[in-house]
């Protein structure tokens, strides 16, 4: 286990692969820590630099008081990738790891090469729906939320499983000021101006079980808008993507980066994971 002090906070990182990999980062959602991405490094490409962190208020980072703003959460991920030394990543983000990701390269362009973004937007619910949340954390603790997130999660028959108790656990053990914080940040958030310019490749990734139509119309916003090159892939295609991506990799290991954008296909949506 590593931390990282930025001065400000301390935040739990992991890096694994070689020195000289091509760097794949990866910022996880919220109410969650990096063991979130276990079960996806087994399917990704020898050969990758990952990195993983637990976002300030999550996990094993330190956990300041709440409120926190976005651009403190970008810097915190900044400093820490300026400290590993990574340069023209791919920046893997779910929920308000997306929103980093999105902060970021508007900030940093020579941070990343190319995003994967997963359940996310540009703007995410209303400014009342965030204060509605924060007040139950606070007042109520996130087991008072736990059921509704595993709802927003996870489909009914995955629901069932004893599986769902170590995602609970997980959510109800994070910090009430580090939950209360982040949800602040992500309420004080819109990106719609400040990402218009972007054009990075990008993978959108979406629940083909999520029926959020509010959020599906800003997730399709989201890529029509900011990408210049973007897919749309649902669970069932996920597979496949990787075993494609794998080996266009290994075809440009002289160049040492990770292949994980489609090309120029038709731009679509991304799920909730709120």
């Amino acid at each position: 286990m590593k931390l990282f002090d930025t001065g400000d906070v301390r935040l739990h990182y992991r890096v694994d692969g070689p020195d000289d990999g091509a760097p794949v980062v990866f910022a996880n959602s919220l109410g969650t820590d990096m063991r979130l991405w276990d079960p996806i490094l087994p399917l990704l490409p020898q050969g990758l630099r990952i990195i993983r962190f637990d976002k300030r208020g999550h996990g094993l980072s330190t956990c300041p008081p709440a409120p926190y703003s976005m651009g403190s959460l970008i810097t915190d991920t900044e400093k820490l990738m300026d400290f590993l030394g990574v340069k023209d990543c791919v920046f893997v983000g779910l929920s308000i790891g997306g929103m980093i990701a999105q902060g970021l390269a508007t900030k940093r362009l020579d941070l990343i090469r190319a995003m994967v973004l997963s359940n996310t937007a540009a703007k995410i619910g209303t400014p009342e729906m965030w204060a509605s949340r924060i007040k139950d954390v606070q007042e109520n603790g996130i087991e008072s939320l736990a059921d509704a997130i595993m709802e927003r999660w996870f489909a009914a028959d995955f629901r069932a499983k004893p599986e769902l108790e170590l995602w609970r656990n997980m959510v109800t053990r994070q910090e009430r000021d580090g939950y209360a914080g982040c949800s602040a940040a992500i309420s004080g958030t819109d990106f719609y101006t400040p990402t218009a310019g972007l054009r990075l490749p990008c993978l959108g990734i979406a629940g083909a079980e999520d029926h959020d139509a509010g959020h599906r119309s800003k997730r399709r916003d989201l890529l029509d808008r900011l990408m210049r090159r973007a897919v749309l892939a649902e669970p069932d295609g996920i597979v496949r993507e990787h075993v494609d991506h794998r080996d266009l990799h290994q075809r440009r290991q002289a160049d040492r980066r990770p292949a994980v954008v489609a090309e120029d296909q038709e731009s679509r949506t991304v799920g909730t994971h709120l």
